[in-house]
């Protein structure tokens, strides 16, 4: 008989599951935590559940989890209401897990959004749990935190966020394996890119290639944008939904690989292809980011501050006539496509060893839109080495 962990082709380790349990219950001991609660509804930007669980929301259905200080964590998921299994032994797909309830819930559906901490409200009180830690307060629906508060009235709420994302940042050594191993199915996929865009061929149909080869590979979920133009008009990361036109002869194309591979993890490749020769426009903007990246890479240090490498960036950008950046150059990555710390202005977060790094500085007009993107291990020395093997420059084909 197939058992359902047996339809799981890449799995987090038993041992790296229980280091990260570990490592919270420490820290929850110290807040005196009884309980962390966390909602995912996607694995794009919903890595929370997927760090605690090894599973993925997906979809747009909410998963909730109840990871108490002591004791297996408790479920809400997807299925028939009022639905409650007990785990009497350990469960070889649920691992960690004690209590899995159900319910119809749906983000769309505005009726059920206090469905999944009703469910889990008779469960908190069996545990007798007074304070709370809530995960990612600004996601979390408003019925799901106001059900659990006026049912919980006598217990105290605290945002869990800034602890546990210093801890959920810092990738072990078998998470930074697993990470490597994402970098490479990028690389492949970009390679597959490169063996077949032509000319007749849609955006949509060029990204597919990457798509599909990283599916191949192990990759369960993220995003291929891309966009073709003439030479002299951008080509910027769009959407499936604007991947419509066709590329000709003469082109050039942009894309960007952020599919996650083998466990979930995240990372991410761009790079410029011209069908043809490139024109000095676009070999200059993309040369002037490829200097941008190195000197971002030269100063990410353990203990340096996310918010000064962001400054630092901005005055290089405009000491060579270039805009500073508005948006986000740099990111932490792993179960979530971003997470912590952002390279920006606003991150309290340090830098430290065993970070994942995505470091994309680039900057558009109408005629160009000029780009590098690449992924770096945060090392006790620095940066360490591009953990993309595909060369840094733009590609021109015959």
């Amino acid at each position: 008989m197939t058992r359902p962990s047996d339809r799981i082709e890449f799995r987090i380790s038993d041992a790296e599951l229980a280091r990260r349990w570990q490592a919270v219950r420490r820290v929850m001991a110290e807040r005196q935590l009884d309980v962390i609660i966390m909602q995912s509804q996607n694995d794009w930007l919903g890595g929370y559940v997927k760090w605690f669980t090894d599973l993925p929301a997906t979809n747009g259905y909410p998963v909730s989890v109840a990871f108490y200080a002591s004791g297996a964590m408790s479920v809400v998921d997807m299925g028939p209401l009022g639905g409650r299994r007990v785990f009497e032994e350990p469960d070889d797909l649920r691992r960690g897990v004690k209590l899995l309830l159900t319910t119809p819930a749906f983000t769309s559906i505005n009726a059920t959004s206090a469905w999944h901490a009703e469910a889990l409200l008779g469960d908190l009180e069996h545990h007798g749990v007074r304070r709370l830690g809530l995960l990612g307060t600004g996601s979390l629906p408003h019925g799901f935190v106001a059900t659990l508060q006026q049912g919980l009235p006598n217990a105290a709420f605290e945002e869990a966020c800034d602890w546990l994302d210093e801890i959920k940042a810092i990738k072990s050594p078998e998470e930074q394996g697993w990470i490597r191993r994402v970098a490479g199915l990028q690389d492949q996929a970009f390679a597959a890119v490169l063996n077949g865009i032509r000319p007749g061929l849609r955006d949509c149909d060029i990204a597919a290639l990457a798509w599909n080869e990283g599916q191949r590979l192990g990759s369960e979920q993220g995003i291929t944008l891309a966009s073709s133009a003439v030479l002299g008009q951008r080509a910027s990361f769009l959407g499936r939904w604007q991947q419509g036109r066709r590329i000709d002869k003469g082109d050039h194309f942009s894309i960007l690989i952020e599919v996650n591979g083998p466990c979930g993890y995240y990372c991410e490749l761009a790079r410029t292809i011209v069908l043809g020769r490139a024109n000095t426009e676009v070999l200059e903007g993309f040369a002037a980011m490829k200097q941008a990246q190195a000197h971002t890479l030269s100063l990410l240090k353990p203990g340096v501050l996310a918010a000064d490498v962001a400054a630092a960036h901005d005055a290089w950008m405009i000491a060579h006539g270039l805009p500073p950046e508005r948006r986000l150059y740099a990111h932490g990555q792993g179960a979530d496509m971003v997470e912590r710390p952002l390279i920006r202005a606003e991150e309290t977060m340090r830098l430290q060893a065993g970070m994942n790094l995505a470091v994309h500085p680039g900057y558009e007009n109408e005629r160009l839109f000029a780009v590098v993107c690449d992924n770096y291990l945060l090392e006790p020395s620095g940066a360490s080495p591009c953990l993309h093997q595909t060369p840094g420059q733009i590609f021109e084909l015959d």
